[in-house]
């Protein structure tokens, strides 16, 4: 999916088949729901013609004193009515339900989508997260290009049924009724193009706006906004946002008020005629009392139909372009090219080689990694480290296969990971991320999520908490491994209400650390920052068990805080993108680079006597 923020504006045979795929998701999920809404729709479309002729014949009754079928005529108006108000509430509780299970459907289809993206660009790129936000809105109601095809059915019998009746009365009325309708339609599908386009410049204001709202009432960022007094800040930066959002939205309703009004004015000004036209030919005896009730039903019969059917047209124009985005999104490839034919990933014995690796980001992005050599032997501990930005998380992304590298390769024992399934490799490595993910999940689930094969395994999720130095703390909470970890939701244990538990920073770290020993016998251990957040006596504790895990396996390790990394098998120092230097800590100290000084100034940090000032405070 591309970057750039605009997109080319669909073709007509493209939006034909995003027309096709919304009927066919509609119609896979509620297939009997939708005869019967289009059943009950036809009822209500012929009620309308029914009425009008039998109040014709009501009134040439009347004008002739034919009072005997008089009764006949009102209780059959009864029943019709009877049934277009029975066919009404039916057709809108059919219509909900279709829209419901059409919603679950498409909302199934669009995530699964999403879940099948192989690496991690497009949720990077503006361009796509406008694109979602549209899609997700499509998703949340398919059923309404449903709702605007069938009312255009029912409009479009409604129209049939009244143009019969008018055409006995005045064929060339009808003519000019029906080419009246034509600059209506073209001047209202101009319009909706031009609201959807507005729709796609305002998405990046939206979606600010709402990053500002959620800002201002999550817990996350609660403590600074106060601390920092930010709430007015924010507030501004997000009505800001939302007035230029709205300015979009008025601009466009403008112009549409003053079209319509102008088409409506039109379509006044042809019934009037119409109306003094007839009034006319029954004062000349040319027309009956009821016919003239008829050619008055008929016009403003059809001007309605007509009017509901143009709008039905566009709004299933306007429907389709931004279902566009969803289709979009749900017949895109995984993003990452996928082997026609994955090989199988063998048990790793040699080790994981980066041979001649350059990337960056886009184009028009600085590179990142520039001709990276590296290799990683089996069994072996490997620590990253270096300067912030000196591509050290861009490698862990690469050997997860989070990107491919732009230019090189990345081999497990010989066999380059581009030809393997992405799922294959992943599952072979585990995994502790700096920005670990803290799920509104129950203690127990946290833990699980690293192999979702243990979740029913308790034994094994209070195995990995021990690992981790985390069991007692989770074992203490009011639920134990079920309490949620979580104050935005309330647990429903047993049928009663529960508030969640929050966990420290280091507690939250040691849970992300139990989802690494969950997957203890994977390949390739990936510790990214693995004691970001705890305190020194944790931290001691923490790798001298991550030690034990490590022991035997084939890790990578980064870390800003070297002595964490002293054991390592090979320190490679990362510096503007290339390897600076690599070797052992002794072996580096006595090199006396870039990694000695490093060392040695947060050394220091810990051995030097504090200054005056702070000694006598």
């Amino acid at each position: 999916m591309s970057g750039r923020r605009q997109g080319a504006t669909p073709t007509p045979r493209v939006l034909a088949g995003c027309a096709a795929r919304a009927a066919g998701t509609v119609w896979r999920s509620a297939p009997l729901h939708v005869l019967g809404y289009a059943a009950v729709t036809l009822v209500g479309a012929a009620v309308p013609v029914a009425v009008a002729w039998l109040t014709k014949a009501v009134l040439d009754g009347l004008a002739q004193h034919r009072t005997s079928a008089l009764l006949g005529l009102a209780v059959t108006i009864a029943v019709v009515t009877t049934a277009a108000a029975a066919a009404a509430q039916a057709a809108q509780y059919l219509r909900a339900e279709v829209d419901r299970r059409a919603a679950v459907h498409a909302k199934d289809e669009l995530f699964a989508a999403v879940t099948r993206f192989t690496g991690l660009a497009p949720f990077e790129s503006p361009a796509f997260l406008d694109r979602m936000r549209l899609a997700q809105q499509s998703a949340a109601n398919p059923g309404r290009l449903v709702d605007t095809a069938t009312s255009a059915v029912r409009s479009a019998v409604t129209v049939a049924g009244f143009l019969g009746s008018l055409v006995v009365i005045s064929p060339v009325f009808t003519v000019l009724v029906l080419v009246s309708a034509v600059p209506a339609l073209l001047v209202e599908l101009r319009l909706s193009r031009q609201r959807v386009a507005m729709l796609w410049r305002i998405g990046p204001a939206e979606r600010r706006e709402l990053f500002y709202a959620q800002l201002m009432s999550t817990a996350d960022a609660a403590k600074e906004i106060r601390l920092f007094d930010l709430g007015a800040f924010l507030r501004l930066r997000m009505l800001t946002e939302l007035r230029a959002a709205n300015a979009e939205r008025r601009r466009m309703d403008r112009r549409e008020f003053l079209v319509q009004t102008s088409l409506s004015g039109a379509s006044v000004g042809v019934a009037g005629a119409g109306l003094v036209w007839a009034i006319l030919a029954a004062g000349r005896g040319q027309l009956s009392v009821g016919d003239v009730s008829m050619f008055v039903a008929a016009v403003a019969g059809v001007q309605s139909a007509l009017n509901v059917m143009v709008s039905a047209g566009v709004m299933a124009h306007e429907q389709l372009l931004t279902f566009h985005h969803h289709v979009t999104i749900v017949t895109s490839g995984p993003g990452l090219p996928a082997p026609r034919h994955p090989r199988p990933l063998p048990r790793l014995r040699r080790g994981v080689e980066l041979r001649d690796v350059w990337f960056r980001y886009s184009d028009d992005l600085p590179w990142v990694l520039r001709g990276v050599d590296l290799f990683i032997p089996h069994g072996r501990t490997v620590a990253l480290v270096g300067h912030n930005g000196g591509g050290k998380s861009t490698l862990v992304k690469l050997l997860c296969r989070f990107y491919d590298p732009t230019r090189g390769s990345i081999l497990w024992d010989g066999v380059d990971i581009r030809d393997v399934a992405p799922e294959a490799l992943r599952a072979r490595v585990g995994a502790v991320f700096q920005d670990f993910v803290a799920y509104e999940l129950t203690a127990a689930e946290n833990i699980a999520v690293g192999d979702l094969a243990a979740a029913r395994d308790r034994a094994r999720v209070e195995r990995a908490a021990r690992d981790a130095g985390v069991h007692d703390t989770l074992a203490a909470l009011p639920r134990g491994y079920r309490t949620l970890l979580s104050r935005e939701f309330a647990a429903d244990q047993e049928g009663e209400e529960t508030d969640g538990v929050l966990l420290s920073g280091g507690q939250w770290q040691r849970v992300a650390l139990a989802r690494a020993f969950l997957r203890s016998d994977r390949d390739l251990m990936i510790l990214d920052e693995p004691s970001s957040g705890l305190d020194p006596e944790a931290e001691y504790e923490v790798h001298g068990r991550l030690s034990t895990l490590r022991a035997g396996r084939t890790s990578v390790v980064v870390s800003h805080r070297l002595g964490a990394v002293r054991d390592a098998d090979r320190i490679v120092v990362l510096a503007g993108g290339v390897v600076a230097e690599q070797g052992t800590h002794a072996a580096l100290l006595a090199e006396g680079g870039t990694y000695a000084r490093l060392f040695t100034r947060q050394a220091d940090g810990y051995r030097a006597e504090p200054r005056p000032a702070e000694a006598s405070r």
